[in-house]
């Protein structure tokens, strides 16, 4: 019997190879129809004998899948049969329509255009570009959808006859690989000086003067997928104390690039689940454990356990380490902490006063794009920067929204998110709003999101902090419904997006701020948590914080306000002398921020977790000011050791709400400094205690709801440290727990939360969200 049928798939599903193994299947089985792809993903439509078409779909979704391809749905339906159709035909792409087809990633050189890129016989022989079906550049040269060579920047690039043949051959790799060049028709590469006055132009000249250049102590701005890396001899300790001065980032650990794990084994540990991330199409950053004396330059990660690494993952990255190359510092191509640069007069502009020279070439990136960051939490692989090689994959919900809706995320660490039918639609990185120049690319990037997923948003989601430049965008667009929604019940809400949840859950959510209802900074909760709302069930007990934002960098502030805390009136600041002088040495200052707290003059009650973990870290004298987010704390784990199973002690009080005092804790942290112990010990008490407090709520709020899934959230579970062992005491006493692993746990993942919250809101026609503070 002859059947005919219209299949629609959605997912990663658009530059991958898709439609060329579909035509391969259909000619291999007799079928006749078509392949085309439109907005929504892939429609194909098949025709031949029923069994035939069902072995088609079973070897679409099986062994015959393109490797880079990910179905979300596949979706068939009976048509009428064509009479007199023999052949199976790929089609033009279609244009009209909803924009729900997924936007591929950028992703890593195949292994088979590598051996290419070596093969002198072959005419892409050391072709810097090379790419195929199966990898290169996609999310960050489309400019709209469908995903074809007239929608992005290649197209400025006429295909030579070779290339031409290739693209329009349905059996070869690069079959409507959008990319596809070679040096005859495609983008090329050149070398300039600081001035931009071109050095050389010939690519094996340009990637001999260039590796020269970095074996000599040079840094090099080298322009590669997403836009512009600051590249440096990581071996060479003087190099990277010049980067770091010219960059202005005197302390944030740099970012490695080597191409070869063997390699990456001589300076760090990896474990075979860490070499399966660095080998992945996805090429992210790596963290990984230090090897003891490591050749790595002192100043490319001091304070910190770990080193990042990232595989090559372009070819000019191979042609480069080819030279002798050793290893390179590979950190973002812009001044701190504003956006990455991808233009190639905008780099000279901005670091020609930072590099020595520029390694560029004329394919436009049109979306920058930073490289992700993973490490590893209870041995699964979870993200802290979500970008390259995993934008802008969808977390896909049940129910369709019928409104778009966009997220406007959090000012720290920013991402934003949109709501579109039953995607979530996450941005990369975003970074710091507070600087003038991110928060302009912030408003950019939504809107180039925007139209690229011919999103509208109706709806717009942000954060409660009046103080938020999210939140005042949000509230700035005209026609819209704006919804505000509680920082850590968003959080929280990310996870359960994540997993497909509804909830609720038992929500431990920790991290260094966030605005709470009653007007409190919040920053340790237990909650108990669903799409639909929340319950405050506990906290970490309030203490008094003094000088708003110079409390999250001067670790002073948090000191006297936990010491004020646990002594109450009977506090001398003469009595901890010996403390404090370490860590303010001018007294007028401490007395300063004392009175402050005494009289409740620009303070705030907090239970902020974060600030917990400078002051620590400023006890055990790792330092008293956080030149990045999370410095101190990043220290404090990096000394804890491992070995030790004591712990401090803590209470648990009954009030309006259950409530963790950390009082008794700080007297023994105390108490342990001054006699002398060590600071891995001291901050392995420290992690230990905080992790047996959060267990015991977590305890506590079984028995009284009945409910035994815990999901974690929030920047301080960022800490491999006390997130592994959280997690294990959790699993040993019988908790399912649940935690971020596809957008980061700090406040990158905030919007994804809000978009999930926004989109139950608008399917259920509350008015607002906010009113909904407390479930029954």
């Amino acid at each position: 019997m002859i059947k005919r049928q219209r299949i629609v798939i959605t997912g990663r599903v658009q530059g991958v190879g898709f439609r060329p193994t579909v035509y391969s299947i259909a000619q291999r089985l007799g079928l006749s129809g078509s392949v085309y792809n439109d907005t929504k993903g892939v429609t194909i439509e098949l025709q031949g004998p029923a069994e035939g078409v069902r072995e088609f779909l079973s070897c679409l979704q099986g062994q015959d899948k393109p490797p880079m391809a990910e179905i979300k749905s596949c979706e068939a339906a009976d048509i009428a049969v064509v009479e007199g159709e023999d052949k199976f035909t790929i089609k033009a792409s279609e244009s009209a329509g909803t924009a729900l087809s997924e936007v591929s990633a950028d992703i890593a050189t195949c292994e088979d255009c590598m051996a290419e890129m070596v093969d002198k016989d072959d005419f892409r022989c050391r072709y810097p570009f090379i790419n195929c079906t199966n990898c290169g550049p996609r999310y960050s040269i489309v400019k709209t959808i469908p995903y074809d060579r007239c929608n992005t920047t290649m197209s400025v690039f006429a295909m030579c006859d070779k290339c031409a043949a290739q693209y329009a051959d349905v059996a070869d790799r690069r079959f409507h690989a959008q990319p596809v060049a070679c040096s005859d028709c495609g983008p090329s590469i050149e070398l300039r000086d600081n001035k931009g006055q071109v050095i050389e132009t010939k690519t094996e000249k340009v990637i001999a003067e260039t590796a020269r250049l970095l074996l000599g102590g040079k840094i090099v701005a080298i322009k590669g997928i997403g836009g512009f890396h600051l590249a440096v001899d990581a071996l060479n300790d003087k190099a990277v104390k010049r980067l770091r001065e010219r960059k202005r980032r005197d302390h944030k650990p740099f970012a490695m690039m080597t191409d070869s794990v063997e390699k990456i084994k001589k300076y760090a540990v990896v474990s075979r689940l860490a070499e399966g991330v660095l080998r992945s199409p996805q090429s992210p950053i790596v963290l990984l454990p230090k090897k003891r004396k490591s050749p790595i330059a002192q100043s490319v990660a001091e304070g910190v356990s770990t080193f990042g690494f990232m595989l090559c993952y372009a070819p000019l990255h191979y042609l480069l380490f080819e030279q002798g190359v050793e290893v390179l510092v590979m950190t973002s191509g812009n001044l701190s902490d504003e956006p990455l640069i991808c233009k190639n007069e905008r780099a000279l502009e901005k670091l020609g006063g930072i590099a020595d020279a520029f390694l560029m070439h004329n394919r436009e990136i049109y979306r920058q794009v930073d490289d992700s960051i993973v490490h590893f939490i209870a041995d699964e692989p979870v993200l802290l920067r979500r970008a390259r090689g995993y934008m802008p994959a969808p977390i896909i919900v049940e129910e369709k929204c019928k409104q778009d809706i966009l997220a406007a995320g959090a000012d720290m660490k920013n991402t934003f998110c949109f709501a579109k039918q039953n995607q979530l639609i996450c941005s990369e990185h975003i970074g710091e709003l507070e600087d003038a120049e991110v928060y302009h690319h912030y408003i950019n990037s939504v809107e180039h999101l925007g139209k690229l997923f011919e999103v509208k948003p109706e709806v717009v989601v942000c954060d409660l902090h009046p103080g938020y430049l999210s939140t005042q965008y949000a509230l700035s667009l005209p026609d819209v419904r704006v919804i505000q929604v509680q920082h850590h019940w968003a959080h929280l809400v990310s996870v359960l997006a994540e997993y497909g949840l509804e909830g609720p859950v038992i929500g431990l959510e920790c991290d260094g701020t966030g605005y709470g209802t009653d007007g409190a900074i919040w920053g340790c909760e237990c909650m108990i948590a669903s799409l639909d709302g929340f319950e405050r069930f506990g906290h970490l007990s309030y203490y008094l914080l003094a000088g708003a934002d110079k409390a999250s960098k001067e670790a002073i502030r948090p000191v006297l306000g936990l010491l004020k805390k646990t002594y109450g009136d009977s506090f001398d600041l003469a009595e901890f002398g010996w403390l404090l002088e370490r860590i303010e040495p001018d007294v007028r200052k401490q007395e300063i921020i004392l009175q402050q707290l005494a009289k409740k003059v620009n303070t705030v009650q907090t239970s902020s977790l974060g600030r917990v973990f400078d002051a620590v870290a400023a006890m055990v004298g790792l330092g008293s000011y956080n030149h990045f987010e999370a410095q101190l704390p990043m220290a404090l784990e990096a000394i804890a050791e491992s070995e030790v199973e004591e712990q401090y002690d803590f209470d648990l009080t009954n009030g309006e709400r259950l409530q963790i005092d950390l009082c008794r804790m700080i007297k023994q942290i105390i108490e342990d400094v001054r006699e002398g112990a060590g600071g891995g010990v001291v901050s392995a008490k420290f992690h230990n205690c905080l992790a047996a407090s959060l267990l015991e709520t977590a305890k506590a709020a079984r028995e009284s709801k009945k409910l035994s899934t815990v999901a974690l959230s929030g920047g301080v579970f960022c800490n491999r440290y006390l997130a592994n062992r959280l997690v294990s005491l959790l699993r040993k006493n019988g908790f399912d727990v649940l935690f971020n692993r596809d957008v980061p746990s700090n406040d990158g993942g905030i919007s994804l939360g809000q978009a999930a919250i926004a989109a139950r809101s608008v399917a259920r026609g509350w008015s607002l969200v906010t009113r909904k503070q407390d479930m029954e």
